[in-house]
This record gives C-alpha cells, structure tokens and sequence, in this order.
C-alpha cells in the first residue's frame, strides 16, 4: 500500500489510469519468483523418482509380475478381439462431449458477442447437427448391424 500512495503522490498531475498502467507493466525480472517455483517443483519430481528408482527393491519374481485386479485371478489371454463398434461409440461420445464444451464460453459472453457471435454460434451448431447427422445415417448407433 505504501508503494501506491508514494506513487500516487508522485504523480499527483498525471491521471489514475496511467498510475494504474505503470503499476501493471512487468519486467522480465518479476517472473524471477515462477521460474524459480517451477524449477524447485521440477527438481522435487525428479529427485523423488531418482531415489525411489535407485533406493527401492529390485526383486522381480513370478507373482510380483502376474497381474492383479480386485483379488480376481487372472483366468485366460487378455487378448481378445473387441468390437470396432465399442470404440466408435466411444470416440463419437468424446468427441460431441468436447464440441458441447465449446458452448460455455458463448453462454458466458453472449451479450458481449452479439449478432456477429450468434451467427458463429449458428454456424458451429449447424456443422455440429451436421457430423451428427452424418454418422446416424451411416449407422454408428445401431449396435444390431
């Protein structure tokens, strides 16, 4: 607080805003702080995997090596054939999933954007409505074919 009024009594002629401006400039220097942080969180990461990888037992036998899920034992080759459908499914779920997301930033600003934002909205929605249409008449959502 000192550092504003002792500039604020600098520069009694000069206006609010440019006080404001030159307290907003930054120097290569004030990222000083961040550059050290992230360096000292990179080191932390790799001296603590270093350790572990250097410190920690080495002792590999058959049963550290099987696999282990929910006290289940492991019956047969995980290695099976799996319907392209599945993933197809999955991919067009991400993918609608991430074209959605894209609606929140507009919902945010739409007053700020105005006509010129709806009209890329309406022009998203229809390329969106579009893909949709294409891949349910392609078939990607009937599992019986």
């Amino acid at each position: 607080m000192k550092n504003v009024d002792c500039l604020a009594n600098k520069t009694r002629g000069q206006s609010i805003t440019f006080v404001f401006a030159k307290l907003r400039m930054s120097s290569p220097s004030s990222y000083l702080p961040i550059v050290i942080q992230t360096g000292v969180a990179i080191g932390f990461v790799a001296l603590a995997l270093g350790l572990s990888h250097l410190l920690g037992p080495k002792r590999k036998t058959k049963q550290k090596e099987e696999t282990f899920e929910c006290g289940i034992a492991t019956q047969g080759n995980a290695r099976f054939p799996i319907s392209v459908k599945y993933f197809l499914t999955a991919i067009l779920f991400v993918l609608f999933d991430v074209e959605v997301i894209f609606f929140y930033p507009y919902a945010v600003n739409f007053k700020e954007m105005g006509v010129e934002g709806f009209v890329a909205v309406v022009c998203f929605v229809a390329l969106f409505l579009a893909g949709f249409i294409y891949v349910w008449k392609k078939g990607a959502f009937d599992w019986e074919r």
